[in-house]
């Protein structure tokens, strides 16, 4: 009997996954276990196995085809076996469709949604675990104010409201409401400020908004209208910084098996920075009302990669030696690279460092990486004349962001936490004491 390939579902919300590729064609023999196919979920791309032994036919979706969880997307046959008809495609005893699981969702955002009518199953969850928070139900609202627009629909607005926005000639699909289930007041219309009007240009490509791309889209807005951003700059003199790299490349390469970089270091330098001052290591809670100080400091390395910006994580990062960091981040980042990233490589992470440095960037403000408190933006390391002893000197130096969550904190204490980083990068020793 025809042995249906089937797309799993890897993730708790996960509805649906994108084929990257087929590893095996139509008509090659596979043996169980073999990978078949590459899929991307939100947050990686997953190899998926033949469930049997025997030949690949019927595959029924190409690359770059958006399928839901559980649907039949190939077959394996035995030596002489048909394809199933239609017919019987239609009775195979294919897995029945999940119950989809309670939507994890904090108190205040179920109340919301309730008052509001948005789904929960349609909102994509920022907070830990994908729980979904009242900042995901308000940019929810948001979304589906302008889809309405876009669809025609009739929007909820109060007879004030109406009448204010046909006086000021106001799209009241593109106002969001502030009423009982989204329905608009008079105060929404008085203010809105309309977007600028755009002289439409051709288009030369259209890219779709899919898979990590759109996590990142959906969680970088959030965190930016969500989050009280500040940004601390400082410049550190590396001069002693860079000298280490480079008497530690000559010492321990070869032995290693490579030469530690300055992200090496300086992901050291963070975490035990983060292990001293806890409240930099920490969150929001789901329902807003704490603030989490996390025991485990596990340190989110961004990586460039051509599926987008991913971040893998090293665990208790702050109880690593260089050597065994270096060697964790180089697996992390290769994995990310290939596409081959696992969720649990880029998850649970409790503070983000993102490296443009090799960009020729001197400083930037980084979006946090939620439900983070901070993330620490680095710069390029360039010599620099600078005063030293009433002298002109030329020194390495480098530029730090910190970009932190004014709502978890204050401003001094976020400052002793950047000093703490410049002292180390300046006085590599005290990693010693």
């Amino acid at each position: 009997m025809a042995t249906p390939v089937i797309m799993p579902k890897l993730e708790m919300a996960q509805e649906t996954a994108t084929v990257v590729e087929w590893l095996k064609q139509e008509g090659e023999h596979v043996e169980k276990g073999e990978p078949l196919l590459a899929v991307e979920t939100n947050k990686a791309t997953v190899e998926i196995e033949s469930p049997a032994s025997g030949i690949l036919a019927g595959i029924r979706v190409k690359p770059e085809q958006v399928v839901p969880v559980t649907e039949v997307i190939a077959y394996i046959l035995q030596p002489g076996e048909e394809l199933p008809r239609e017919a019987e495609i239609i009775s195979l005893p294919l897995p029945q469709a999940p119950v989809p699981p309670p939507v994890r969702a904090t108190p205040v955002a179920q109340r919301m949604a309730q008052d509001r009518g948005v789904d929960l199953s349609t909102v994509v969850g920022t907070g830990p675990w994908g729980r979904v928070t009242k900042v995901d139900v308000e940019a929810a609202l948001s979304v589906s104010h302008l889809a309405a627009g876009v669809r025609g629909e009739k929007v909820r607005a109060t007879p004030a409201a109406r009448r204010i926005a046909r006086e000021r000639e106001v799209d009241l699909s593109a106002v969001t409401g502030s009423g009982p289930r989204g329905r608009i007041q008079a105060a929404d219309v008085l203010a809105f400020t309309p977007a600028p009007m755009v002289v439409s240009e051709p288009v030369a490509e259209v890219v779709p908004l899919t898979g990590v791309r759109r996590v990142i889209a959906e969680r970088m807005a959030t965190s930016a209208q969500t989050t009280a951003r500040v940004t601390l700059v400082t410049e550190a003199d590396a001069t002693a910084f860079v000298e280490a790299r480079e008497q530690l490349k000559a010492d321990v390469a070869d032995e290693w098996g490579f030469a530690p970089g300055y992200n090496d270091l300086l992901g050291i330098i963070v975490a035990r920075a983060l292990r001293e001052f806890p409240y930099m290591n920490a969150r929001l809670s789901d329902d807003g009302q704490t603030i989490e100080r996390l025991a485990a400091v596990n340190l989110g390395m961004a990586v460039d990669t051509e599926r987008g910006l991913l971040v893998p994580v090293i665990r208790n990062a702050d109880q690593k030696g260089l050597q065994a960091f270096g060697t964790e981040f180089r697996a992390l980042m290769e994995r990310a690279r290939a596409g081959k990233a696992t969720p649990e490589d880029l998850t649970s992470g409790t503070f983000t460092v993102t490296n443009l440095g090799m960009y020729d960037i001197d400083a930037f403000t980084p979006i946090i990486n939620l439900p983070e408190a901070a993330i620490l933006g680095v710069g390029r390391i360039q010599p620099k004349p600078v005063v030293q002893d009433g002298e002109i000197v030329v020194r390495q130096m480098w530029t730090l962001s910190l970009v932190f969550d004014h709502r978890l904190v204050d401003g001094a204490p976020a400052a002793r936490f950047l000093q703490r980083i410049k002292q180390f990068i300046e006085n590599p020793y005290l990693l010693l004491g």
